[in-house]
């Protein structure tokens, strides 16, 4: 009888000949330790930042959170996250949670007008409760602005898994770094994308499975402006897709369903995907 080790998870046997090759449980982990050795993620940041970010919300949010204390476990919080997430000197960390802070009342002063501004615009909102409590595009739209703190804070990190959770909450990956005014408009929010270096203006509504995205993609235009600029007043329906850095939606337009723009469009435009749909009445036999 031929005993082989206990922790024996794989055996091979080479050239129909009688010799077997042993690979064991420390083989295994050995080799994934070996190939993992290039990385230090602690993927713990990733958890520590979704709690952070339910509870930021919260704050803001639910007129029964205890501000003092609430505000003290953000802190807390933060900190930790800024442990793992920030490249800076300890110190100069830890000190970013004071200027992330102050930077608080401002985000939820726009945050209430985007609400506002969804109230007023979509005839299935019954009241401001319904917006902040009920509607996806209002949620993506306030992880955003947190998150575009953090970004400009360059906690690069921190403020991408924050983005990332949205877009797993909602369906809409909005980058930190776009710069978005408020008031602005998100219905159902289901596949919208807004890349990192996209502006847009005042009175803004977009609708699902918009892309405001880059008409290419190289690493050498990591600092270049790769996607739109969407001027004030502009209306964009479902699924259309707007490409580049020097595409400009003039204000005051609409872009229709489905429409492809790689080109700037002058102020009060109408755009129109011209694919026509035909409609025939199915003769009875």
């Amino acid at each position: 009888m031929i005993l082989f080790p206990k922790n024996a998870l794989l055996l091979t046997f080479q050239n129909y000949s009688s010799i077997f090759t042993i690979v064991t449980k420390d083989n295994i982990i050995q080799n994934i330790r070996a190939l993992k050795s290039h990385s230090h993620i602690n993927y713990g940041i990733k958890t520590k930042t979704e709690d952070f970010t339910e509870k930021l919300f919260y704050t803001l949010f639910d007129s029964n959170a205890a501000l003092d204390e609430s505000i003290d476990e953000l802190e807390f919080r933060f900190k930790e996250i800024a442990v793992l997430a920030c490249k800076k000197p300890q110190n100069l960390c830890e000190s970013i949670w004071d200027r992330f802070l102050e930077k608080l009342p401002g985000v939820l002063e726009k945050l209430n007008q985007d609400a506002e501004y969804i109230l007023e615009n979509d005839p299935a909102s019954n009241s401001i409760d319904e917006v902040y409590l009920g509607y996806p595009g209002f949620y993506a739209i306030a992880i955003y602005r947190l998150s575009h703190e953090l970004y400009h804070l360059d906690l690069l990190l921190f403020s991408r898994l924050m983005s990332e959770y949205a877009h797993r909450i909602t369906g809409t990956d909005i980058h930190a770094g776009a710069d978005i005014a408020s008031p602005f408009f998100i219905d159902h929010a289901t596949g919208i994308v807004i890349g990192e270096t996209t502006v847009i203006k005042k009175h803004v509504k977009i609708y699902q499975g918009v892309t405001l995205g880059a008409l290419s993609v190289s690493k050498d235009m990591k600092n270049a402006k790769r996607h739109p600029t969407v001027e004030a007043n502009v209306c964009i329906y479902a699924n259309a897709t707007i490409l580049g850095g020097e595409t400009v939606i003039g204000k005051n337009s609409v872009v229709g369903g489905n429409a492809w723009v790689t080109k700037s469009i002058p102020e009060d435009s109408i755009v129109l995907n011209t694919t026509t749909t035909d409609v025939k009445i199915k003769e009875k036999k």
